[in-house]
């Protein structure tokens, strides 16, 4: 007899090679994190090109954004500002700092306030919903203005105590803002998490509202990468306790002799 063992290893039954089916959940699991990580930064990245983060500091905006609380604006050209939106702006007239503000007329409308309450624009009455619940914080009663072209007419949500262009109907332009000092459309308030403004459907009798930027793709992006990301690093160690469980639960599988 020689002294060569005659012991053979069966394939699959856990000899010193790994398992196709462990080869494929390897591979799969490193596609997973890769496709993760990209997802993630990718979508981090895309909404840091896309947005700027404000905080508003006071309750001109209440009862849609309070003070204190921290939003996620799209950038966008002036030129794209329709009537409802909400929007960042610059105007040395008004403030050396970035103000935020409800555009509710443009260029070659006219607006007023208020028969029956409601603001007038066109000669149409517009519901506004989220303004207060509070009649006196809606009210902000000011003669027509006729929008100059290539300018917006804006007001904050809370109108009794809002500096916004019915404080400055004596100026020049009537009160009105430059499409071009327009920074940034607001989205969102990300901080609390009230998620995504309300979208401003009385002024849809006057034309076109804003399309929402694309907030909602860039969370998806982040949370589906993060997801990917653990699914994929948690495979490993899974894989090795489940198959350190079947070799327990074997018979003999205290160990080859």
């Amino acid at each position: 007899m020689s002294g060569r063992s005659m012991t053979r290893t069966v394939p699959g039954s856990g000899g010193s090679g790994t398992a196709p089916s462990g080869r494929t959940g390897q591979v799969l699991s490193n596609v997973a994190v890769a496709l993760g990580l990209v997802l993630f930064l990718g979508g981090f990245a895309w909404g840091a090109v896309v947005y700027r983060p404000y905080t508003v500091p006071t309750t001109s905006m209440a009862p849609t954004i309070d003070a204190g609380e921290r939003v996620l604006a799209e950038r966008v050209d002036g030129g794209e500002v329709r009537r409802g939106d909400v929007v960042v702006f610059r105007d040395a007239t008004w403030s050396n700092a970035p103000m935020v503000k409800r555009v509710v007329a443009v260029g070659g409308d006219t607006v007023s306030c208020c028969e029956d309450g409601k603001l007038t624009v066109n000669g149409k009455e517009i519901d506004e919903p989220y303004l207060p619940d509070d009649p006196m914080a809606r009210s902000a009663v000011f003669p027509e203005v006729t929008v100059p072209q290539g300018r917006l007419f804006l007001l904050g949500d809370e109108r009794s105590g809002s500096v916004d262009s019915t404080a400055h109907l004596t100026d020049a332009a009537s009160g009105t803002v430059a499409r071009a000092a327009v920074q940034a459309r607001v989205d969102a308030v990300v901080w609390p998490m009230d998620g995504m403004l309300a979208e401003p459907a009385g002024f849809e009798t006057l034309g076109p509202l804003s399309t929402p930027g694309p907030l909602p793709s860039v969370l998806a992006a982040v949370v589906g990468g993060a997801v990917l990301v653990l699914a994929g690093a948690a495979y490993g160690p899974l894989a090795r306790r489940a198959a350190a469980s079947r070799t327990r639960s074997a018979p003999g599988g205290a160990g080859a002799r």
